[in-house]
């Protein structure tokens, strides 16, 4: 008998429970969110806009015809290629001088935020420099095109992303 009782105590308990909380009313606020809104856009800079289109990034091999072209001891490699991204390695007479780079920022427009201060623009695009060894420039709204490199000057880096074909590459879509 001492077994029934402390069974049909426990069960009680557990339904006054189940009942007291299932009739409890519905928090006034719905509950804080542990994601981010997704950004559409940045806010232009006073030379150029930096506002990126967003949607689907393009798939890296269509990159590669915007890359500068092999010219005297300079050539380019490609290294790498994946949805929004191709990267190459320029070499001069077979030495790696830098990466250059292409990435889509339409599936990443926060990326763009470096621009928005910006008072620099190479070829007409507005222009960063990250840290001592890269150049970066923002191509049509949406393209980063940087160019990396340990031994070269930032005049040099920049000459390089002049060597980019940017109007091809600012028309893509």
């Amino acid at each position: 008998m001492l077994k029934v009782s402390k069974i049909l105590a426990a069960l009680s308990l557990s339904l006054l429970l189940i009942f007291t909380t299932a009739c409890a009313a519905p928090p006034k606020t719905p509950p804080a969110s542990t994601t981010t809104p997704p950004t559409t856009s940045v806010t232009p800079n006073k030379n150029t806009s930096t506002t990126v289109t967003t949607g689907k990034a393009v798939a890296g091999g269509a990159f590669n015809k915007f890359f500068p072209a092999n010219s005297g001891n300079y050539k380019s490699i490609f290294a790498q290629e994946k949805t929004g991204f191709a990267q190459a390695k320029l070499q001069e007479g077979g030495k790696d001088v830098a990466t250059l780079s292409i990435s889509d920022l339409a599936s990443n427009p926060t990326a763009a935020k470096k621009y928005q201060s910006s008072t620099k623009t190479v070829a007409g695009y507005p222009a960063v420099e990250v840290g001592k060894t890269q150049s970066a420039i923002l191509v049509g709204n949406r393209y980063q095109v940087t160019v990396q490199s340990t031994t070269l000057t930032p005049s040099d880096r920049e000459s390089w992303l002049q060597k980019f074909n940017l109007s091809g590459l600012a028309q893509l879509k």
